[in-house]
């Protein structure tokens, strides 16, 4: 089993920035990656960003390039997403998700969630 807390969401002004956090505990060695997401009401999860849990490779959605940065601090067991430039349209609940077998961006791959926090960004 693997626990993912996240933490940091906020009510932020357009332009601002925030860092969420995603702590992780139990069987962490498991890990292949971690994900971000995020869901607004009547949509489906949205991916955001993904880094590996060794090694550290990343990739982002493309409606968060040079904005979003997602980032690990391996000691901590923790995944951090740096949201820089925030706009009203990535007000969401932001989730982090960990995958066992590879580094995906579909939900339907991550194996194990959060329980989300929101984010608002007001214009």
């Amino acid at each position: 089993q693997v626990q993912l807390v996240e933490s940091g969401g906020g009510l932020v002004q357009a332009g601002g920035s925030l860092r969420l956090s995603c702590a992780a505990s139990g069987r962490t060695f498991s890990i292949y990656g971690v994900g971000w997401f995020r869901q607004t009401p009547g949509k489906e999860r949205e991916f955001v960003a993904a880094i590996r849990w060794r090694g550290g490779r990343t990739y982002s959605a493309d409606s968060v390039k040079g904005r979003f940065t997602i980032s690990r601090d391996y000691a901590k067991n923790t995944v951090y997403l740096q949201m820089n430039s925030l706009e009203p349209e990535d007000t969401a609940v932001y989730y982090c998700a960990a995958d066992l077998d590879g580094l995906g961006s579909r939900a339907a791959e991550y194996d194990y969630w959060g329980q989300g926090t929101q984010v608002t960004v007001s214009s």
